[in-house]
């Protein structure tokens, strides 16, 4: 799998509601997680919230979305990440080693509950990404 650069949007309850229009607009799949499948809900009225979304046109457009969890901080204007995604471990950590010289680890680069590798970080110039390592499906436990 080749690694992919994509926008990352954030949303403040309605990624839902935003997908489904984006997808009127584009078109394509439409996929839904919420952070209840994960177990990833820190109460009740974060269950049904979006913890992951991606939309795929035919055209080779991808776009992702999430809802902020409670305890992050939502803010409008500044509610965008990029993604770096792929399985190229040694590609995809090193980028992640460098972007975040000077920067600001928010999350470390370690397996997730949904068995890939992932972290996120905050580069020396305030932008926000996002590195997720595929992880063969026959070696997720």
């Amino acid at each position: 799998m080749l690694t992919q650069l994509n926008p990352y949007l954030s949303f403040n309850g309605n990624a839902r509601e935003a997908m489904e229009f984006y997808q009127t607009v584009f078109g394509g799949k439409l996929d839904f997680n919420t952070f209840k499948e994960f177990q990833a809900s820190e109460s009740k009225d974060e269950d049904d919230l979006i913890m992951h979304s991606m939309l795929e046109t035919d055209g080779g457009l991808a776009l992702m979305a999430a809802d902020t969890p409670r305890s992050m901080k939502y803010m409008e204007g500044t509610n965008f990440s990029l993604s770096l995604s792929g399985d190229n471990e040694s590609e995809l950590s090193g980028y992640f080693d460098k972007l975040k010289e000077g920067g600001t680890v928010v999350m470390p680069l370690e397996k997730a509950m949904w068995g890939d590798t992932f972290g996120m970080l905050k580069d020396r110039f305030g932008i926000s990404w996002l590195v997720n390592i595929a992880t063969p499906k026959n070696d997720r436990s």
